[in-house]
C-alpha cells in the first residue's frame, strides 16, 4: 500500500505501508481520497511542530470512502463519503467527561501523535467519521480546517455587531474569519503577506479598508482608527508566531478577549499591569468537537460556507515528495494544498 513518511525534518519519502486489518467492533476501514496539507504538516516538515515525533505518516484533513465496517457500526455503511474527525480521545478523562474531547488529557491526533492519512487505506474509529452524501472529497477534507475556526469563534463567544481582529490570514485564520463573519461580526484582518490580504479582499469580499498590512502600518494605531479609538473586542492570533502572539496583547479593547488559535514551541510573555488594567480574557483554542463537524457539513451542504476558493495547489500522492519543500515557502503562495490519493 502506497504512503508518504516524514522520516525526519525535511525528509518526506514515498514508502510501502502495511495493509490495515479488517475493522473490529466500532471501527471502519476507509479509502483515502483527499488529504489537505495544513500548517501542522508544514511545521512538522520544518522541525517546528510541538507534540510531534518522527517518523510519521502525516495527514489529518481527510476526505474518505468507507470500504467496510465492524460490528455495531450503524450510522455509516460501505460507500459512505465522510470527513474524518482526527482527534482520538480517551473518553474517560476530566475533559472528555465534560464534553471537551478536543482537549482530552491523553489525546492522540492522527498525523501528529499517531500515523495519519497520507496513505491509501486505514482503520478509523467509526464515531470519528461524519458522513455527507452531497459533499465532494475536496470539501470533506476541508471540514477539519473549518472546524478549527468554528471552535475558536465559539470559544470567544463572538456576537452580532462586534468588531473582531484576526491576525494571520493563512488557512486557520481564514476559517476564523469565515465563522466570525457568520456570527455577524465586522472582521479586521492583519497580515504581512500581500497575497493573503488580497485573497480576503477578492475571495472573501472583506472591505479593503479593513485589511491591515503589518509591514507598512502601525497596527495598534490603525485598529484605533477603524474602531473610533475603542480597539476590537475580540482578537484572534492564528499565526503560531512568537513575536505576533506576544504583541497581540496590545490589540484587544478594555474588557476584550484574546484567543490564541495558533501555537509555537516556547513561552508567551506579556506586561501584567497592561493585561490587568484592561481586564482582558485570554483563551486557548485547540481542535474542534463533533458537533462542530456536523454543523460545518450542514453549512457547506447548504451553500452557506464556500470552500471553492481555498485550494490553490494540488498533486497526486506520488508527486508530493519533491513538491512539499516548496509548499513550505511563503513565496509559493500556498493557501491550501490538496493531495489526491485516490480518484
Amino acid at each position: 500500500m502506497k504512503s508518504l513518511v516524514l522520516e525526519k525534518p525535511g525528509v518526506l519519502v514515498a514508502a510501502e505501508a502495511a495493509e490495515p486489518p479488517k475493522p473490529g467492533p466500532g471501527e471502519a476501514l476507509v479509502r483515502v481520497h483527499r488529504v489537505g496539507v495544513c500548517g501542522t504538516d508544514l511545521h512538522a516538515f520544518n522541525g517546528k511542530q510541538p507534540f510531534f515525533s518522527y517518523p510519521r505518516i502525516l495527514g489529518h484533513e481527510l476526505g474518505v470512502e468507507v470500504l467496510a465496517v465492524g460490528e455495531g457500526v450503524t450510522h455509516i455503511g460501505v460507500g459512505s463519503r465522510c470527513a474524518v474527525e482526527p482527534y482520538l480521545n480517551c473518553g474517560r478523562c476530566i475533559a472528555c467527561r465534560q464534553g471537551k474531547s478536543n482537549c482530552c488529557c491523553d489525546i492522540r491526533v492522527m498525523g501528529v501523535h499517531v500515523d495519519g492519512g497520507q496513505r491509501e487505506r486505514l482503520i478509523v474509529p467509526a464515531v470519528k467519521l461524519h458522513p455527507s452524501p452531497k459533499l465532494s472529497y475536496d470539501q470533506l477534507a476541508l471540514v477539519e480546517t473549518l472546524g478549527i475556526g468554528a471552535h475558536a469563534v465559539q470559544r470567544a463567544a463572538v456576537s452580532q455587531g462586534e468588531t473582531v481582529a484576526v491576525i494571520g490570514a493563512g488557512p486557520i485564520g481564514l476559517s476564523v474569519i469565515q465563522f466570525a463573519v457568520a456570527a455577524g461580526a465586522r472582521v479586521l484582518v492583519i497580515d504581512v503577506n500581500e497575497g493573503r490580504l488580497g485573497f480576503c479582499r477578492d475571495k472573501l469580499k472583506l472591505a479593503p479598508g479593513d485589511l491591515i498590512d503589518a509591514r507598512t502600518t502601525k497596527v495598534v494605531d490603525r485598529l484605533k482608527e477603524l474602531t473610533n479609538g475603542d480597539l476590537p473586542t475580540a482578537v484572534f492570533d492564528a499565526t503560531g508566531n512568537a513575536a505576533s502572539m506576544n504583541g497581540a496583547f496590545e490589540f484587544p479593547a478594555h474588557g476584550g478577549r484574546l484567543t490564541f488559535v495558533g501555537l509555537f514551541q516556547g513561552d508567551v510573555t506579556f506586561n501584567d499591569p497592561n493585561f490587568h488594567r484592561r481586564e482582558l480574557t485570554l483563551l486557548a483554542s485547540r481542535n474542534s468537537n463533533p458537533a462542530e463537524f456536523r454543523r460545518i457539513i450542514g453549512l457547506v451542504e447548504q451553500g452557506k460556507v464556500d470552500t471553492s476558493p481555498w485550494i490553490t495547489h494540488r498533486a497526486r500522492l506520488s508527486e508530493v515528495p519533491p513538491l512539499f519543500p516548496s509548499w513550505t515557502k511563503p513565496e509559493a503562495g500556498v493557501l491550501k494544498a490538496m493531495i489526491e490519493v485516490s480518484p
